[in-house]
């Protein structure tokens, strides 16, 4: 009896259960669409869906879990934990205050859409977010003083916006935040000293804004930092020295402001970029110890210049500066350097052989500077150099024979110095070399036929020497010669080579000052590509040939320095263009009969018009003839007065 009654009480219990759960369901298929759901749909309402990505976005359903860019949880009661959004390309606003009700939303991402206004205030409510991400829109407003709620909040990007005034200092309360992403807005103002307080921070990027004042020195509280990046702002004053302790840095760029002094040592650092700022004196000690250190920029200091050039490896840049004293012995321990740019300075003394520690250096640049002695046999160490520029200093010496080392030269930049005596026949080996200037030295001797084998030159430039000898014919094999073959100004003899007119792709020859003689070859009707050329103050004799040049000048092409002057043997043909004056130029300019056309209707018009008005105005039509009468009788009583 007893087990009978304990099975009927299990029954009705169980049946109990199952109609609870039915009517459970039945009211929730009543209920409709979830709250979450609800507040995503109102944000929707905000929005102009051109492409209908969010089609699937329907009141219809009982939650949003299944809809594009939505993700939920899967618990019994499933909530929105996740909003993705992005490049989706919907316009409209963020401002809805329901994006605040999704209380357990821990991600929103919508960068790359076209999303305007401001962001709400609700967003305080949202104490799980922990990743918000709507760069590259267009919103504007205030960053709301409300985001300290974000409590969990990791990574705030809003990059590439309109987003204005000044950083809250209530962003120091974001103790979690990792990565404050605000660059190419317009924020303005101080950068807030609180920021010190977000204590695990890896990235800071406030770069291409309006901040000014000071770097807060609180940013060196800052113990996980590793990425600090302010550069083209307003910001002043000098270089807090407590950014020294954010020993993890391997990125700094402090680059286009107005910042003076110097940088602590930082011996993690990796990259270090201060260009465009007021820095001058010499470059400080220290940098020696940074063994990390690829990036070293400190280019247009003091005075501005729009860039440096942007090369795509990792660079050492200090020029366009006022920097002084010797080479910065202290970078020939950066064994990783790649690039040295330390061009237009006030650099002197002699190039330390140190500098062949740097096998991994690419880029030598230390042109403009008063660099003296002989450049260091050590460069030719440097086996990966592509670009060696060291133009315009008071170098001397030999060519430096170590150079056909570095078998990787493009760009070889030696003019402006002193270097004397005759090229290496070795030269010719740089297989790689597209660029070649020795100008305004004092080399001499013949130059070397080696250099008809540099099949990838493009511009040659030779000029202000004493080389003598015959030009060789081997540089009419450099068929690749295109921007300019400069050979002005030495002691050059003998005649012009015919295979010059092989080079179809030059376009610009100089020959000039030199004691050249013989004809101008035939050959050089070929070159169809050349702009400019010079073939003044030699012995050349002869008739010219139908340089296609010619076709398009004039005699007036001729006048003062021309091509050709200081030949007397040279006989210059007619060209077939006759020079006419400014004022021949103008008249044959006009077309006359146009004019005089045009002329006449305009003055039939102007009567036309005036007719016209008399005719419609008889007020106006009477003080015509009034006044027509009045001048009449004035010309016939001066006349009459005069003639008596």
């Amino acid at each position: 009896m007893l087990k009978s009654s304990e099975s009927r009480s299990t029954l009705s219990e169980g049946r109990f259960a199952g109609f609870s759960l039915f009517f459970a369901l039945l009211i929730s298929t009543l209920e409709g669409l979830n709250f979450d759901g609800q507040y995503l749909l109102e944000l929707k309402k905000s929005f102009y869906d051109e492409m209908n990505l969010l089609g699937n976005w329907k009141s219809t359903d009982q939650t949003p879990c299944g809809w594009v860019g939505v993700n939920c949880t899967s618990d019994f009661e499933p909530v929105v934990w996740s909003s993705d959004l992005n490049s989706m390309n919907p316009s409209g606003s963020l401002s809805t205050k329901k994006l605040g009700n999704l209380s357990l939303l821990e991600e929103f991402v919508a960068h790359s859409n076209n999303l305007t206004g401001p962001l709400p205030h609700s967003l305080g409510n949202l104490r799980k977010l922990s990743i918000f991400r709507a760069g590259n829109n267009a919103i504007s407003g205030n960053i709301p003083v409300a985001i300290s709620g974000c409590q969990s909040l990791q990574i705030l990007g809003l990059a590439l916006n309109g987003i204005k005034g000044e950083l809250p200092k209530e962003i120091g309360m974001l103790g979690n935040l990792t990565e404050l992403i605000l660059w190419d807005n317009q924020l303005s103002g101080f950068i807030p000293k609180e920021i010190g307080n977000c204590s695990n921070l890896e990235t800071l990027a406030l770069y291409i804004n309006s901040l000014v004042g000071q770097i807060p020195g609180e940013i060196g509280n800052l113990k996980f930092l590793k990425r600090l990046f302010l550069y083209v702002n307003a910001l002043n004053g000098a270089i807090p020295r407590e950014i020294g302790n954010i020993s993890l840095a391997t990125e700094v760029d402090l680059s286009a402001n107005h910042l003076t002094d110097e940088l602590s040592s930082l011996k993690n650092l990796e990259s270090l970029i201060l260009a465009m700022n007021h820095l001058r004196g010499p470059i400080p000690s220290g940098f020696q110890y940074l063994t990390e250190m690829v990036i070293l920029q400190l280019s247009d200091n003091s005075e501005w210049y729009h860039s440096s050039a942007a090369w795509p490896i990792q660079p050492v840049s200090c020029a366009r500066n006022r920097l002084t004293g010797s080479f910065p012995l202290e970078l020939c321990n950066l064994v990783d350097l790649s690039i040295i740019e330390l061009d237009r300075n006030n650099f002197s003394g002699p190039i330390p052989s140190e500098i062949g520690n740097c096998k991994e250096l690419e880029i030598l640049h230390i042109s403009d500077n008063r660099f003296t002695s002989e450049p260091p046999k050590e460069i030719g160490n440097l086996y990966g150099l592509a670009s060696f520029n060291i133009s315009s200093n008071l170098l001397t010496g030999k060519f430096p024979p170590e150079i056909v080392n570095c078998k990787m030269l493009q760009r070889l930049d030696l003019s402006h110095n002193s270097f004397v005596d005759s090229l290496p026949n070795e030269l010719g080996t740089l297989s790689h070399l597209e660029l070649l200037k020795l100008s305004e030295n004092k080399l001499s001797g013949n130059i070397t036929a080696s250099l008809g084998s540099l099949s990838r030159l493009i511009d040659l430039q030779m000029g202000g020497n004493i080389f003598s000898g015959e030009i060789p014919v081997e540089l009419g094999f450099i068929s690749s010669l295109q921007i300019a073959m400069n050979l002005s100004y030495n002691n050059l003899t003998g005649n012009i080579p015919s295979e010059l007119g092989k080079l179809t792709m030059l376009e610009a020859l100089f020959l000039n000052n030199n004691h050249l003689s013989g004809e101008i070859p035939r050959t050089f009707e070929n070159l169809l590509s050349l702009s400019e050329f010079n073939f003044a103050y030699n012995n050349l004799s002869g008739t010219l040939p139908a340089i296609p040049l010619h076709k398009n000048m004039t005699s007036c092409s001729f006048r003062g320095n021309a091509p050709y002057k200081g030949n007397p043997f040279l006989y210059q043909m007619p060209l077939p263009k006759a020079c006419s004056s400014t004022v021949e130029t103008l008249e044959t300019s006009i077309d006359m009969t146009s004019f005089a056309a045009s002329f006449v209707v305009t003055y039939v018009i102007v009567l036309l018009g005036i007719a016209a008005v008399l005719c419609i105005n008889p007020y106006w039509r009477q003080a015509w003839f009034y006044y027509i009468e009045i001048c009449i009788n004035s010309c016939y009583y001066f006349l009459v007065d005069n003639l008596s």
